[in-house]
């Protein structure tokens, strides 16, 4: 017989926390992760808590994530997000939410309260309003940023330049917990109900070992590139050869020039992180073994070099 108290402390002794955040901008997100980390909170407080700080910032929404998110063509903001964890498997997922700031915090509710895993549209936010949420104005998730470059699409068809796609954070608990939360406001100026990888499990994101994807979300979900890093990582290979072979498999099928943009990150229970990229991806990092956060960046590989 295996007394349960030697082996939980086997497993603490096993898992070094870590915590992880997608591009730049995720640094000061990762910073109040690794704090939280050290005093002992879970995994799935951390990144709901975090996440949802950054959803509710209306200067983060340029950055394509919540309040002060681009909204669509018809000018509404649509937010999608997810949360998955690892030890327990569970899921939550929200998409194509309209005036709630926090979708993160729907999401989980949806993976604790409701026996779906993904609601979306009008049914999403019926459920967040049962369990208390408020429903805002569309006028107060839109930031001064987002509501001038939405006029400048409606007089000039102007694009929105620069920004990134979503924001994906990623905890790793002194109890060997994982947990992966990812969240956005989707493609600027999108159609309305368009939803892409960000909050579809195997998709956007993939807890066990964790993976999050990130990039062009309508052509990512055609490969679940997350699920394949995973099993990857499960036969025996690092987070970076996992996330570099996944990347070189899409490659090789559809063309190394004809490659869509996607960044891939992982995360395994050693606090180990790795990522490979089609474009320069920069991303944020921290384990046990580092004083401070520290900002990496993936440069992009070809097939040819």
């Amino acid at each position: 017989m295996f007394p349960v108290d030697k082996y939980i402390h086997i497993l603490m002794h096993l898992s070094q926390m870590a915590a992880v955040g997608t591009w730049s901008f995720s640094r000061p997100a990762v910073e109040k992760m690794r704090c939280m980390l050290l005093a002992g909170q879970n995994a799935t407080d951390v990144v709901e808590t975090v996440m949802a700080e950054v959803e509710d910032d209306a200067d983060t929404g340029r950055y394509i994530v919540g309040r002060g998110g681009y909204p669509n063509f018809k000018g509404v903001v649509e937010c999608d997000a997810a949360i998955m964890e690892g030890v327990p498997g569970r899921f939550g997922a929200v998409a194509a939410l309209r005036g709630i700031a926090q979708p993160c915090r729907v999401a989980r509710k949806v993976m604790e309260k409701s026996p779906h895993s993904l609601l979306v549209g009008d049914g999403a936010e019926a459920f967040a309003q049962d369990l208390g949420f408020t429903s805002e104005a569309n006028d107060n998730m839109l930031s001064h940023h987002t509501a001038t470059a939405y006029r400048e699409f409606l007089e000039k068809n102007q694009p929105v330049s620069g920004g990134h796609d979503t924001i994906g954070l990623i905890a790793l608990d002194l109890s060997g917990n994982i947990t992966v939360g990812v969240s956005t406001s989707g493609a600027p100026f999108k159609s309305p109900g368009r939803v892409g990888d960000s909050p579809l499990p195997g998709c956007g994101l993939y807890a066990d070992h964790t993976v999050r994807s990130t990039g062009d979300g309508d052509k990512i979900m055609c490969y679940c590139p997350s699920f394949h890093v995973v099993q990857l990582m499960k036969q025996g290979s690092s987070p970076n050869e996992a996330c570099h072979a996944v990347l070189a498999d899409i490659q090789r099928r559809i063309g190394d020039d004809k490659c869509f943009e996607i960044g891939l990150i992982s995360l395994n229970m050693k606090g180990e992180v790795g990522a490979a990229s089609s474009v320069e991806f920069p991303y944020t990092f921290w384990n046990q073994g580092l004083d401070s956060v520290e900002e990496l960046i993936n440069q992009p590989k070809s097939l040819n070099v």
